[in-house]
């Protein structure tokens, strides 16, 4: 159903560098980089038919964050969701919520973790046993 989630950053090398670790967890490569005719970068994380993108805002407002929202990346097992929340805080996310681990839902067990990003959006890693 979807094609691509992008975030804002007010540091963009900042950003590439938490989520060059973090998204090596998952298999991601380097992004692709793009700078549009008015001088932005943007990230492109393309893996498994999804595209993650980062953008200095073109508007040149600084970023805000969406309060509710959460960006949530598939894990393939609960080793890798813990993997993933330790790259993260290891390279400034905040963790946030309960630690990494198991939490009973309508659709049965999964295991989550969340953290926020150095911009403060939040982040959520999440497997679901099949």
């Amino acid at each position: 159903m979807l094609n691509h989630v992008m975030i804002g950053s007010n540091d963009i090398d900042r950003t590439k560098s938490f989520y060059n670790a973090v998204l090596a967890v998952l298999g991601a490569g380097a992004p692709m980089a793009h700078v549009n005719e008015t001088g932005q970068t943007r990230l492109f994380y393309i893996h498994d038919g999804s595209t993650f993108s980062i953008s200095e805002p073109i508007n040149e407002e600084p970023v805000s964050i969406a309060n509710g929202s959460t960006i949530g990346f598939v894990c393939d097992s609960p080793e890798q969701v813990k993997a993933f929340h330790d790259a993260a805080i290891a390279n400034g996310g905040i963790s946030v919520e309960d630690p990494p681990g198991p939490r009973d839902g309508t659709m049965g067990v999964m295991h989550l973790c969340y953290f926020l990003d150095p911009d403060g959006h939040k982040i959520c890693g999440i497997h679901r046993p099949a």
